[in-house]
């Protein structure tokens, strides 16, 4: 069920906090039921997809560790864990809202669609993996009757989806090696220099859209307050790009979240700024 991924439905937060409506709590009691909700949602896609790519997991040198991969957990245990945790998220969310339902219904349709075939398409397999973080955003524009939430935090959570999956992309490369086709057919489409190239353009955009974001949102017109939360993101990106070049990491994000120090501080600290801004200001 990959529990420790769970910390990217936080994601659903972000409606809440940006609208200022953190001291809402019935829109915080809804939000966080989507929250998980969408923990079971994802907790069972994680099952399917480990049952569609259980012959290319055993050929990983982490992944065949997997329950599955490793025989450790039967298969039909498996697929009824899958069956039942993604029913009952859904009719979860349907009587939460409708329109969070059909959020939770297209991040099926489209995860199904990655699992069986886009995952094989390069460039394609890692837009595929930023519409989830997209759609997360948008699950918890649903749950609340947003007055301020502005556009530019899909861009920008968007680009950074883009960023933080082409450079999974790399670590796969450097750690697979010469076996990383055989695990992952799209990695055939890329390279270390192309993707490079990638993150560069997408870390660029990120950092230009965060700043555009932060004089321009109707939730922060009238003044300039967030930019002062600009040089954070900035060195949290470039945290990120050095993790990737010298440390080899990035295969798995949310351990580089949970692991290294520094990236921790930094989250803090803009989260922490954050509140004082919109909340305390």
């Amino acid at each position: 069920m990959r529990t420790y991924q769970w910390v990217k439905n936080i994601i659903l937060f972000a409606a809440l906090i940006f609208d200022r409506q953190l001291l809402n709590w019935q829109g915080v009691l809804r939000t966080l039921a989507g929250v998980i909700l969408f923990c079971l949602l994802s907790s069972a896609v994680y099952l399917m997809n480990d049952l569609l790519d259980i012959e290319a997991d055993r050929q990983h040198p982490r992944k065949k560790h997997r329950p599955i991969a490793s025989g450790k957990l039967p298969i039909p245990i498996a697929i009824t864990a899958s069956a039942s945790l993604g029913i009952t998220s859904l009719t979860g969310g349907f009587f939460l809202s409708t329109a969070f339902f059909l959020v939770l219904l297209t991040y099926v349709i489209i995860q199904l669609a990655y699992s069986s075939f886009l995952k094989n398409q390069p460039i394609i397999d890692v837009m595929v993996l930023a519409s989830g973080f997209l759609l997360r955003v948008g699950a918890g524009v649903t749950l609340i009757q947003v007055e301020r939430f502005s556009p530019w935090l899909y861009m920008c959570t968007g680009l950074l989806a883009l960023y933080i999956g082409f450079g999974k992309r790399r670590a796969e490369l450097v750690s697979l090696q010469l076996s990383a086709e055989n695990h992952r057919k799209s990695l055939r489409g890329y390279s270390i220099d192309l993707i490079d190239k990638y993150l560069t353009i997408v870390s660029s955009a990120t950092l230009m859209a965060y700043s555009l974001y932060t004089i321009s949102a109707p939730s922060v017109s009238g003044n300039f307050n967030m930019l002062l939360t600009v040089p954070f993101v900035v060195y949290g990106i470039f945290r990120y790009n050095y993790l990737l070049e010298f440390k080899g990491v990035g295969g798995a994000p949310e351990e580089i979240l949970m692991t290294d120090r520094p990236l921790q501080i930094t989250l803090l600290l803009w989260g922490i700024s954050v509140i004082i801004l919109f909340y305390l200001l």
